[in-house]
């Protein structure tokens, strides 16, 4: 009895303690803590859809406070969600409206590039989905309860604005690819695609010339585009796409891009013009929804999409605000030169191959801006506008250089001649500024800065120079004689060449590893290995047959001897060369200040005895230059950090000069002002 009685009591007990776990446990904190590590902390505050391909804390604390189930709603197809979040109340509309762009990024992203429509006006899912996302963000950050600058330091407005930015960049290239290939007429263009209607309008600012606007060829999006060759990227955070916009083929080289992005031989065709801007352009976009409040804004169906030149506006005004415009320097530029083939036909110009260049084309790195001044770069031997490549994108990267100049480059046949070239880029430099400032009073037109590498350099010399009368012209005649119809021929057909003046329109110059009074690799075992393999183009030997013919017959100390030949560019290289050594005695004109920068390959040599793999020193150095930057590097020193760290110093104290030396002083001493 008292066995059976004492197993009562044990399963008594035993179901008193085992119902006493429930009790138990009402006992235990209700909030417990762990340690975070700062990482696990900023992800857990900023990460997102975006950055961690999951939703949100706010966006998961907004769900919850709705009364509705997290894991539901983080699951992309969960659409009912999304009207949920749109109709519950005790929501304010910060939360509701950065929640809904969320989870409509979360649903457009999974939606496919093909899909079967519900209806045949429901239009494409994936762009409605992608306005969806954009207007909710519009009106979270100008129709919600505090206004954008007040919630400036807010993690949670930065990844809105995110969201808006890459629904501007997902639709705009939906959009595009209806429209590929058509122009922008004057008027707006309607796009209707399901109940939206999307207006394009055309930018704000055509360059002169155009006659109206032309849609790309390719829209790309800059954020999908990495660079090799490039060392750095430049942008600027704000509203709107990062966008290049591939606007024609590039009217001179002769690699053109095709779908993939990859470059194909196409025949060369000889460009109308002898300047043309950048084929590939940074452009911002943005989409702006009809409507003066947040109901509004929430009920339309109209959207304009808008392009903006970010060199020309760093910010825009949005209902009353203020807004700095998102932009991407480099994108446009590096697409550009991946795209070019100027490594493959610069070789060609030099040794007179089919598709090279017979003539110089200037690039303009943005469309023309009057209210800029401009920064002239010229290339050297064998060489292309990727000599510029980290030059040009670090200079523009300079947000102060950049608001002062725009960037123009110069690609030239360098087979041909010194004094040719020098001749043709004046021509050509001189009618593109007609162009576009015909009067000349845009501050384009003046107070240019020159830079010039190797040849380049030489070049720039002498576009800064005076021939000094008739210095260069009778060093051509030394030692012949002509009767007076090969003399008047001559002066016609060569004259021009031997005869200038400085240009005007420049006020500063840059000279870089250039060899003003030639080098003797030029003339050397290399030298002469390499004119053998040059060749002038056979249009330039049957226009100067003539010119050739005049001079062999004039000449009378070399009665017998060789049949004169077109000096090529590496001729004129020679320290030994007549026309080096002439130009190497002409004066640089008083109104430009110009500075050396020069390359010292073996730190061991002293600097006198020095060169840089090509270009001695005593070739390089300028006296009366107000600096010298040694920089430690062979001959492409142009694109090393510290050369493009003294250009940048240069440009910055040309700035600064400009803004505390009065203007008169220029015009009092008989420079251009």
């Amino acid at each position: 009895m008292k066995s059976r009685y004492a197993k009562l009591v044990v399963l008594a007990v035993a179901s008193l303690l085992l119902s006493g776990c429930a009790v138990l446990r009402e006992f235990r904190p209700a909030v417990e803590v762990a340690a975070m590590t700062p990482g696990e902390y900023i992800t857990l505050k900023r990460g997102d859809i975006l950055t961690s391909g999951k939703l949100s804390a706010a966006t998961l604390e907004t769900i919850r406070v709705a009364g509705l189930d997290d894991g539901a709603c983080a699951k992309p197809e969960a659409a009912g969600c999304i009207h949920a979040v749109s109709d519950v109340q005790g929501l304010t509309s910060e939360q509701r409206l950065s929640a809904l762009s969320e989870l409509w990024l979360q649903q457009a992203q999974t939606l496919p590039d093909t899909e079967q429509q519900v209806a045949p006006d429901a239009g494409d899912q994936r762009l409605n989905a992608w306005l969806e996302v954009a207007r909710h963000a519009y009106a979270y950050l100008f129709f919600s309860e505090r206004s954008p600058d007040a919630r400036a330091f807010e993690d949670r407005q930065t990844q809105v604005r995110d969201y808006y930015n890459l629904a501007v960049q997902e639709a705009a290239s939906l959009v595009f690819a209806s429209y590929r290939g058509k122009a922008l007429a004057s008027a707006e263009m309607m796009f209707r695609d399901g109940p939206w209607m999307v207006t394009l309008e055309p930018p704000d600012v055509v360059s002169p010339g155009r006659a109206r606007a032309i849609l790309p060829h390719e829209l790309l999006p800059a954020s999908s585009l990495s660079f090799a060759g490039l060392r750095s990227t430049f942008r600027r955070d704000g509203f709107g796409a990062e966008l290049v916009a591939v606007m024609a083929p590039d009217p001179v080289t002769t690699a053109a891009a095709d779908s993939g992005g990859a470059g194909t031989e196409q025949p060369h065709q000889r460009p109308d013009q002898a300047w043309s801007e950048m084929p590939t352009a940074a452009i911002t976009a943005l989409l702006r929804f009809s409507g003066e409040n947040l109901a509004q804004v929430l009920s339309t169906r109209e959207v304009a999409l808008s392009v903006h030149d970010p060199y020309r506006d760093a910010k825009i005004e949005l209902h009353g605000q203020d807004v700095p415009l998102a932009a991407n320097f480099t994108a446009s530029y590096g697409l550009w030169l991946a795209r070019s083939g100027f490594n493959r036909q610069s070789l060609r110009s030099l040794f007179g191959r089919e598709q090279g260049i017979e003539r110089p084309h200037l690039y303009l790195m943005q469309p023309y801006d009057p209210d800029r001044r401009i920064i002239l770069m010229i290339h050297g031997l064998a060489s292309s506008p990727e000599a510029w490549v980290n030059v040009a994108n670090e200079l523009m990267g300079d947000e102060e250089i950049r608001r002062q100049f725009q960037v123009w480059q110069f690609y030239y046949p360098t087979n041909m001649p010194i004094a040719l070239n020098h001749h043709a880029i004046r021509q050509t430099l001189d009618g593109a500024l007609r162009h576009f400032d015909p009067q000349g009073n845009a501050a384009a037109s003046r107070d240019m800065v020159l830079i010039g590498h190797s040849m380049g350099g030489v070049i720039s010399r002498l576009m800064v120079s005076s021939s000094g009368g008739d210095a260069l012209w009778n060093e051509l005649l030394a030692g012949r004689e002509f009767d007076d119809g090969r003399l008047e021929r001559l002066r016609k057909r060569v004259g021009p060449l031997m005869h200038f003046e400085p240009l005007p329109q420049v006020e500063r110059a840059i000279f870089i590893a250039a060899p003003h009074r030639g080098t003797e690799v030029a003339g050397g075992r290399l030298g002469r290995f390499a004119k053998r393999l040059v060749r002038l183009p056979l249009t330039l030997l049957e226009g100067f047959a003539d010119v050739l013919d005049d001079l062999a017959h004039g000449e009378a100390a070399k009665a017998g001897g060789d049949k004169l030949r077109l000096p090529n560019s590496i001729d004129n290289l020679d320290r030994s060369d007549p026309f080096v050594q002439a130009a190497a005695g002409l004066s640089i004109s008083p109104c430009v200040r110009f500075h050396s920068i020069i390359g010292h390959q073996d730190p061991e040599v002293p600097l006198t005895k020095s060169d840089d793999g090509l270009v001695p020193y005593w070739s390089a150095h300028l006296d009366g230059a107000v600096s010298e930057k040694i920089v430690h590097s062979a001959h492409s020193v142009q694109g090393t950090a510290p050369a493009i760290v003294e250009m940048r110093r240069i440009l910055h104290e040309d700035i600064r000069d400009r803004a505390t030396v009065p203007v008169a002083t220029a015009a009092e001493n008989g420079c251009r002002s």
